[in-house]
């Protein structure tokens, strides 16, 4: 049993924290917070240094790595900068389903636009009136001739807006199905299609950076082909999909949580209080033994949940746990680093309090911290009669 990454996965690492270290700039960050604004030119750097997809395979623009490299990757941008890291490394949010389930026409055609930073790609699952629940969906896709024509609307759809490239929208292809799950598909819609609309969600509390929209499909038609994967098995490869992308989020998670800690560290290294330095205190020294062990505990889950999925090997429980501790880490973490901070950790400049609202999502988009216990608590008791 290994617990060393590898030296061409300490290689990605520092790629990345060199990258985190040239081009995150705390002025520029803070005026795209403050505006609401995509860091386009951060994305399309990552990008051309290969960061974006990089669990693509070569042919595809990518260089071939498994999910472990990918979260390395996701992990140092977050540590670097919890806004912009998020809006990195879901640039590619949902590509995997095209990935793992589209056609090669599908695979050519997008995921090397989005592995070059062409354009952003999402999925379309979350509605207005379902939230978590997955298992029904009011957005409707009916074949007519050689199309699908879609109806319906989707909310919190992560990249959603002016740099979509496409949407892979979950629908209810066979509404007589039962139970009704068995009844959907997922189908490839062209973010430029007529009667494709979007509209911002509005001031979020966390990752203000991101484009988060409601997605209308208004009489969208849509070529048959663009069925992605087999037909009413969208939900099924929805939940394979939630199984790597958790373990995405889970390096989300982790990243925020160690950024903010290595900003409370230097701060109380740094800072006098009573004549003494803050991290001379005992109770400072716990409490930073505690976030640390925490941040050591989350990375082992997501670390593990990572090499686990590279064997081949789905486990919804494994990446499950991984998305809720690392999840509940951040928070806590962010949390702490601001109570030593005091009032510098509430400040704008000081970069934690950001921590702190961007590490909230962790817990609540791919499925909520319940929905996790939920699949936990599944695979321990199975089923029963």
């Amino acid at each position: 049993m290994e617990f060393e990454l590898t030296k061409e996965q300490q290689q990605i690492q520092k790629a990345v924290r060199d990258f985190v270290k040239g081009e995150f700039k705390k002025d520029i960050i803070l005026q795209l917070e403050e505006k609401h604004e995509y860091p386009v030119k951060m994305w399309k750097k990552a990008a051309e240094l290969g960061f974006i997809g990089i669990h693509f395979p070569e042919e595809y623009s990518g260089q071939g790595m498994g999910v472990t490299e990918n979260i390395l990757v996701a992990e140092e941008l977050c540590r670097g900068d919890s806004s912009v890291g998020a809006c990195l490394m879901l640039a590619d949010f949902a590509s995997e389903i095209v990935l793992h389930f589209g056609s090669e026409s599908q695979k050519k055609t997008w995921l090397p636009k989005v592995a070059e930073g062409e354009v952003l790609s999402c999925g379309a699952f979350t509605e207005p009136d379902h939230g978590s629940d997955i298992t029904f969906m009011d957005t409707s896709a009916v074949r007519d001739g050689d199309d699908w024509v879609i109806n319906g609307s989707k909310i919190f759809i992560t990249n959603g807006g002016p740099l979509a490239g496409f949407y892979s929208v979950l629908c209810q292809t066979n509404p007589d199905a039962q139970p009704s799950h068995r009844g959907m598909s997922l189908i490839l819609v062209e973010a430029d299609r007529q009667g494709v609309s979007a509209a911002s969600v509005g001031v979020k509390m966390g990752i203000r950076m991101m484009h988060t929209a409601e997605v209308t499909f208004k009489d969208v038609r849509v070529p048959a082909s663009n069925l992605i994967g087999k037909e009413n098995r969208g939900f099924y490869q929805v939940l394979e999909f939630f199984d790597e992308s958790r373990i995405l989020i889970a390096a989300q998670g982790l990243g925020t949580a160690q950024g903010a800690f290595d900003r409370a560290l230097d701060y109380v290294k740094s800072r006098e209080q009573f004549g003494r330095k803050i991290a001379q205190f005992q109770i400072t020294q716990h409490k930073l033994a505690d976030m640390a062990t925490k941040i050591e505990m989350a990375r082992l889950l997501t670390y593990k949940a990572a090499w686990n999925f590279d064997q081949g090997r789905i486990d919804p429980k494994l990446t499950s746990m991984a998305k809720m501790v690392a999840g509940r880490t951040a928070v806590e973490v962010a949390d702490e680093a601001i109570q030593l901070m005091g009032g510098y950790g509430y400040m704008l400049e000081y970069e934690v309090e950001r921590y702190y609202r961007d590490a909230k999502i962790c817990e609540l988009y791919e499925g909520t911290k319940e929905i996790q216990k939920n699949t936990i608590a599944s695979a321990l008791v199975g089923k029963l009669k």
